[in-house]
């Protein structure tokens, strides 16, 4: 093969990959739309709820004012553990937060306790449908029973 013609296949071998790599990056066929622009008619009926869609998801407002408790379970490397939750709701916003440790272990202790000292910072003056956290204080495991006993919470405040 000739030095030119080489450098012509090199080229085209080249252009392909290079084709393939952004044709990679390009948003697919069953993805999210693109955006419409600002004040079309796409616009204001993606930002309608749909037919199915409860005032109480966007809202918050619907839950009674008042402080309840549920406890919460999650599993750790030494099985499951408990947490006590204790909201403080007014207009759907939760305005204080209490955590009562049941650990079984020194570690559930530990890590218990730095999730309380940390979770108030993350939930207090936020909507109650907004609450999922997942990590406090270095504290990831505790964070699901704090998330299962704010949904039993959710149910007794309606």
């Amino acid at each position: 093969m000739r030095p030119s013609v080489r450098k012509s296949v090199f080229a085209g071998i080249a252009g392909l990959s290079l084709a393939g790599t952004v044709a990679g990056c390009a948003p697919s066929a069953t993805g999210t739309t693109p955006a419409a622009p600002a004040g079309s008619s796409a616009e204001s009926s993606a930002a309608a709820p749909s037919a199915g869609a409860s005032s109480l998801a966007t809202s918050g407002s619907t839950y009674k004012d008042g402080t309840y408790s549920a406890d919460g379970n999650y599993v750790s490397p030494n099985g499951t553990e408990t947490v006590g939750v204790e909201l403080t709701l007014a207009a759907g916003k939760v305005t204080d937060v209490n955590i009562t440790q049941h650990p079984s272990n020194p570690n559930t202790r530990k890590f218990q306790g730095e999730f309380a000292s940390g979770i108030a910072a993350q939930v207090v003056g936020k909507n109650i449908n907004e609450l999922n956290v997942s990590k406090v204080a270095g504290s990831s495991l505790t964070s699901g029973g704090f998330n299962q006993a704010v949904e039993q919470i959710k149910s007794e405040a309606q």
